[in-house]
């Protein structure tokens, strides 16, 4: 009796379970409701701003645009995904959407050839952390991009500070300072980008606070805010941009010290791994030859 309750009891669990995933697949590829077309929210005009690559998705096309649109919709990854391009500089290539396609390929073919060289479906649990491999690649670009920023910052400043004692705003001197630089780097490339915005009328600290936010970077907030406030204040701003960097030098300087004083800590791990046991090899292997082929003589 008991392994009859036991068997119908699997029959409806799995009756229940596969109801579950056809609901879950029919949710996954159903297109959305269709908007009504004479409601007031599809005849307002969108802001320039909230213009984003996802909005050519199709959620009626294909299995590749239907999984798209629940990443970016039902997950909600729109905004990380569209966070990372902008800390990424804005690139071309990859856009927003080329970064969620990588993703999808990591999820489907790394568990895939594991499944098929281990011939272990289990291994089909990894998904999910395969969805999130390509960051550490996104992750190195954006801190490759920060470190070049942050590497230059300095030395902008005190040009900054030396251009507008001499009777220049800042703005017009930072624009002075990008058109003098022979190789434009990540740092003068943000600074065209803000000089840009501003002409085609964003107010200078709108333009400046977009700035902070493409590069991510601590120093760069507290750059803009140090602008703001002299705005605002009406203080001088040379004396505060010298400040400024003096602190930035020093703090860098700080922290290649710990850097320095860590170094040697480091350094045991690969001596106590690599060298020592070299060393030992060396001079133990000829009197172990020695001792296996007939003794030491003594």
């Amino acid at each position: 009796m008991s392994d009859q309750v036991f068997h119908w009891l699997l029959m409806i669990v799995g009756i229940l379970g596969s109801m579950a995933c056809f609901t879950a697949i029919q949710r996954l590829f159903a297109p959305p409701p269709p908007e009504d077309a004479g409601s007031l929210a599809s005849l307002a005009p969108r802001p320039s701003d909230q213009i984003s690559v996802f909005d050519t998705i199709n959620p009626s096309g294909g299995f590749v645009d239907r999984l798209d649109y629940f990443f970016v919709h039902n997950v909600g990854l729109s905004r990380r995904l569209e966070e990372i391009h902008m800390l990424m500089g804005g690139p071309e290539k990859p856009t927003a959407l080329t970064i969620l396609h990588w993703k999808e390929l990591a999820m489907f073919l790394i568990p895939a050839f594991l499944c098929f060289m281990t011939e272990s479906f289990g291994l089909l649990i990894l998904m999910p952390v395969c969805f999130m491999l390509p960051d550490f690649y996104l992750k190195g670009r954006i801190q490759e991009r920060q470190d070049n920023i942050i590497r230059n910052f300095p030395s902008l400043v005190d040009l900054a500070a030396l251009t507008i004692e001499s009777g220049l705003d800042y703005m017009t001197a930072f624009d002075r300072i990008i058109k003098q630089a022979k190789k434009k780097t990540e740092l003068e490339a943000e600074f065209e980008k803000t000089i840009g915005e501003v002409q085609l009328g964003y107010s200078r600290r709108e333009a400046l606070r977009r700035m902070a936010m493409r590069t991510g970077l601590q120093d760069i907030r507290s750059f803009v805010g140090l602008i703001i406030q002299s705005d605002e204040l009406g203080t001088s701003l040379v004396d505060l941009l010298r400040s400024f960097a003096a602190d930035m030098r020093f703090r860098r300087l700080n922290t290649a010290e710990k850097v320095a004083a860590q170094a040697a800590t480091k350094m045991l791990i690969p001596i106590f791994l690599f060298i020592f046991p070299t060393v030992f090899i060396l001079m133990l292997a000829p009197m172990m030859m020695t001792l296996f082929q007939g003794g030491l003589g003594f």
